[in-house]
């Protein structure tokens, strides 16, 4: 078993320091264009308003890393996740923090319990910022789905009012709460600065990342381009999505007890694990003893991974 003495640990530790601080401070003196930033604050991207250029890169991360990024397709991805969460971070910024929380984790893993074990805590601590922006991005939507039906009856009650779209649009972002009101306050935001009704209720769709949304913006984009009675298409649009959301409530409570079955097979060995070493530290301390042994805890780490994610998957019937 090859081993890593202290100032080989120490060396790495910095190396991976000094590199975190340069790039911190690259990020801070960069320039960025006030206008595009100026246009992200009022939800407006910069190519809606200038149109697509070749090789163009997300204005969320610098181009030189968001070329690189974007060769593998994971820094479009992660802006458009970030953008999704509601988190305001650049893709190199919240890679940052990601590698940052690996190099802690592989710095005390390995000082403690040796450099496998380090590399497996630095992999962890490294993907929980990844964990923070799915459960964030879902949780969005969950909140902003479950506002549209409210959204649609006061856009449905405002039009056969003799209100216009605009003005009906304006009265969601008086009367809904926010995430939803704030969407569409951006979409307002776009069309005061001269975008296109379309193009902005489709740069709000794809930020919210909703089928329900933007099944609502295809219908109005349809009526704009062909006409027809807006109020009963959103009313029908309505409905629907009402008897889909009672739906998954009724599957989520049917499937609540296999849920928490997987919740609880998944945490039991961790916290028995736990228990044991802080009742009998020397007990578990062999699983992690140089050698073979080890392979132990990690193919069983493994498998309740494997478990878990089967289950979730299992109970995660689509509608």
């Amino acid at each position: 078993m090859v081993t890593l003495s202290l100032p080989i640990i120490a060396a790495i530790l910095s190396a991976a320091a000094v590199f975190l601080i340069f790039m911190a401070l690259w990020l801070l003196i960069q320039r960025r264009d006030p206008v595009d930033e100026r246009l992200l604050q009022y939800g407006v991207a910069a190519e809606l308003v200038q149109g697509p250029s070749v090789g163009q890169v997300d204005e969320r991360y610098p181009s030189s890393v968001g070329r690189f990024l974007a060769g593998f397709g994971l820094g479009p991805r992660l802006a458009l996740s970030l953008t999704r969460a509601d988190i305001p971070l650049k893709v190199t910024e919240f890679l940052l923090v990601a590698v940052l929380l690996a190099a802690v984790g592989f710095g005390i893993g390995t000082l403690r319990l040796g450099p496998l074990l380090g590399l497996i805590l630095g992999a962890v601590l490294g993907y929980i910022p990844f964990i923070v922006v799915t459960f964030k991005k879902r949780s969005r939507l969950r909140r902003i789905t479950h506002q549209i039906p409210d959204m649609l009856t006061l856009v449905v009650g405002a039009l056969r009012a003799g209100y216009g779209l605009s003005q009906a649009l304006d009265l969601v972002v008086e009367r809904i709460s926010d995430p939803l009101s704030g969407e569409i306050g951006k979409v307002m935001r776009a069309i005061n600065l001269g975008l296109p009704l379309q193009a902005a209720l489709l740069d709000a769709s794809s930020r919210i990342g909703s089928d329900d949304f933007h099944l609502i913006v295809v219908a109005i984009n349809v009526q704009v381009e062909t006409g027809g009675n807006l109020a009963i298409t959103l009313e029908t649009i309505g409905d629907t999505v009402r008897d889909r959301l009672r739906m998954l409530d009724e599957i989520r409570t049917l499937t609540a007890q296999q849920r928490f079955t997987g919740y609880v097979l998944g945490a039991l060995p961790i916290a028995v694990a736990l228990l044991v070493s802080l009742i009998n530290p020397e007990y578990i301390r062999d699983l992690f003893a140089p050698g073979w042994v080890r392979i132990l805890p990690i193919t069983a780490g493994i498998m309740q991974l494997l478990g878990f994610a089967l289950i979730q998957r299992i109970v995660d019937i689509e509608v």
